[in-house]
């Protein structure tokens, strides 16, 4: 059985992991090529010493970036600013400062993204790397400062949906329509936590901004990371980046890079591997889905208002005339050359609209001074647009241009949640760059015209005929459970443990059913205290029922939500000996391992016991204790309830590892010799 390419290039980075090909639910090691940390590079800092360390292992390894509340220069910020920056000096780590780019554009601009590499950021949309080819994805905080230090960090392997293009986008139709239109086609959970292959013909007809875009909003639909295999287009770029590299792109104004004198980031017998082999998946990979688009019948999309789930036509909404206030043409996902001249067309000869403040940020200042260059930067002022600074700024509520309370905003960024961008009481949608910019001259949802009035980036009566797209997703047949197999136990783990079950059967049971706002932040809470109040929001009934030693078994998509992680460390201080469930939040999973709970995935068990116990599980009850006991034995994977066996994947040394050191904290600081093993 072949693998898919998440699984080849996890094992291409695996520092410790099983002993065969990685397959879907493995918890291994990997040590990637870069990890990107941004302003959250002080809290992660912070981190770093908390764990004892005080040199970074490997500082090629490391970049950062300033990027989102470079508008904010009280004393308090600018200082933030200076440490980090100093941090950076004193441990040869590259750094670029507050105005040279959003750091997922330096990653890929300046060579730090390249096809078969893994690459990581303490932030979301670390998908955009799979553009390249690369496994882009991110991570927590205490892995960034545990990459710092150890140069590793952990992941499970996610399943893989294979998302096939056909045919070709319309003339005007953007990668940002395609991206928008998959989240608003397929927003029943589909691609959660999975890991997306982009493939079929239409793939070749994307430019690489739209690949970078569609990659971006990959975080927005649920998925891990999002990959694009390397072709001519991918390969273009690579080698119209290393002639900007190659003539000294890297002295960019304020940044310290002392890793670029160690040798060009892209050579020309990378470009001639990649040409000739590049990282593909095997032929005989196996898929947990499948999703088929023809690009032809994508049209101008709009997403929300607040959420992306729900996307219309641009042609249906400019019929209502939704009047906006304000428009945005800024962040990571939207903010490149291709977008700032998509807009400037729009409205070459035309101004924003009375009443409507449209704002624009590069996505670096390359990117700013190429489109001052190509005259989209001049046009878009003179109709009227409110520079920024290149960073992120109102994409993530920072800086200038935040919405007020009753107002509508459109944007070009990838997240329209409410509040995101400014208060909650006003609403956001999400559309490509000539579509913002065509609503900021018309002062409503419009669809993009040209200065003589006929629609030109869209045909409206084509995206109305278009409007109601069949989804086509294909659930592909996978092997039942998980295969046979047997692990070696490390001293401290468990060999088997037995314990009464607790049945809670709510899928999507989120952090906040299990541990509640109103204690997040009251550091006064013991451990005795937590456990009186887990899962209060969601059963107030669980702490006097449950006990000491119970094996909870959870829904699908355990503990979505926020990434609180007392909703891991309250049902420890319970007493919770292990937690099960159909799936969990990839979120949950790390703060569970990081905290030392160990945590299983064991779809098949879940379905029984809905099966055995649906007359309990119909009544409404939200916590079901039907008096049985079930066992686990580590060692071959396998729960047995009521003399059934159910397979679950194996945990190898990487997740014991994590359990038998009581979390991720004091593994890192075993393996920095500053600590005593556990047993």
């Amino acid at each position: 059985m072949g693998q898919t390419i998440v699984e080849k290039l996890a094992q291409a980075h695996m520092a410790e992991g099983p002993a065969r090909p990685l397959r879907p639910g493995d918890v291994v090691s990997l040590r990637p090529r870069h990890v990107l940390t941004h302003d959250n590079t002080s809290a992660v800092l912070k981190k770093f010493r908390s764990l004892g360390a005080t040199k970074v292992m490997d500082p090629r390894q490391p970049v950062f970036a300033l990027d989102h509340d470079i508008q904010n220069r009280t004393r308090e910020n600018l200082a933030k600013y200076w440490e980090i920056e100093a941090f950076a000096r004193d441990q040869g780590v590259d750094f670029y400062p507050a105005g040279a780019g959003i750091g997922h554009q330096m990653m890929v601009s300046m060579g730090y993204v390249l096809p078969g590499a893994l690459v990581v950021a303490s932030d979301s949309h670390s998908n955009m790397y799979g553009a390249l080819g690369a496994l882009g994805t991110p991570v927590v905080r205490t892995d960034a400062a545990g990459i710092w230090a150890t140069g590793d960090f952990w992941w499970q392997i996610p399943r893989t949906v294979r998302v096939v293009l056909e045919g070709a986008l319309p003339p005007g139709v953007t990668g940002k329509d395609v991206i928008i239109t998959l989240c608003g086609l397929y927003n029943h959970e589909e691609v959660l936590n999975a890991a997306l292959e982009f493939a079929g013909p239409g793939v070749a007809a994307l430019s690489m901004d739209e690949r970078l875009t569609i990659a971006n909003m990959s975080t927005e639909w649920g998925a891990l990371t999002g990959w694009f295999p390397v072709d001519d287009v991918t390969l273009a770029y690579l080698r119209e980046r290393k002639g900007v590299l190659d003539g000294g792109a890297c002295a960019v104004h304020g940044a310290h890079v002392p890793n670029a004198a160690g040798g060009p980031r892209i050579t020309d017998e990378d470009l001639a591997r990649w040409d000739d082999a590049p990282p593909t998946p095997d032929a005989d990979a196996v898929y947990a889905g499948e999703i088929v688009l023809d690009l032809g019948d994508v049209s101008p999309r709009v997403s929300g208002p607040d959420t992306v789930q729900v996307m219309r036509s641009v042609a249906e909404m400019e019929k209502e005339r939704v009047a906006v206030d304000k428009a945005y043409l800024v962040s990571c996902v939207n903010s490149r050359l291709e977008d700032l001249q998509a807009a400037a067309a729009v409205l070459e000869g035309r101004k924003v609209a009375d009443g409507v403040t449209f704002y624009v940020a590069a996505a670096s200042h390359e990117v700013q001074e190429a489109a001052k260059s190509s005259s989209a930067w001049g046009t878009l002022m003179d109709a009227g647009a409110h520079p920024l600074p290149p960073g992120c700024g109102p994409c993530i509520g920072l800086g200038d241009g935040l919405l007020e309370p009753g107002e509508v905003g459109i944007s070009a960024t990838n997240r329209n949640f409410k509040g995101r961008m400014g208060s909650r009481d006003a609403v956001t949608y999400l559309a490509s760059p000539a579509v913002v910019a065509a609503s900021a001259a018309a002062g409503y949802i419009s669809a993009p015209r040209t200065n003589g009035g006929t629609a030109t980036l869209s045909d409206a009566g084509a995206a109305a005929r278009k409007a109601d797209l069949t989804p086509h997703f294909r659930e592909m047949q996978t092997p039942e459970g998980a295969p046979d197999e047997t692990v070696d136990i490390l001293e401290g783990f468990p060999r088997s443990v037995r314990g009464r079950l607790v049945l809670v059967p709510k899928d999507n049971l989120n952090t906040d059913g299990i541990y509640g706002k109103d204690y997040t932040y009251r550091e006064s809470m013991t451990r005795e205290d937590m456990a009186r109040v887990v899962m209060e929001n969601y059963d107030p009934t669980f702490t006097a029922r449950a006990q000491e030693g119970d094996i909870l078994v959870g829904g699908f998509n355990f503990g979505t939500g926020s990434s609180r992680e007392q909703a891991a460390t309250a049902l420890q201080a319970k007493g919770i000996a292990v937690v099960v469930a159909g799936s969990f939040s990839q979120t949950y999973l790390r703060n569970a391992y990081n905290n030392g709970l160990p945590c299983i995935e064991c779809p098949a068990l879940v379905g029984a016991l809905r099966e055995e116990l649906a007359d309990k599980v119909a009544s409404g009850e939200a916590t079901v204790i039907p008096g049985d006991e079930i066992a686990i034995d580590f060692s071959t994977g396998t729960i047995t309830y009521r003399d059934r066996p159910f397979r679950f994947p194996t945990l190898g040394t990487v997740p014991q590892a994590l359990v038998v050191a009581g979390g991720s904290e004091n593994l890192i600081k075993q393996r920095l010799g500053l600590t005593e093993p556990e047993g």
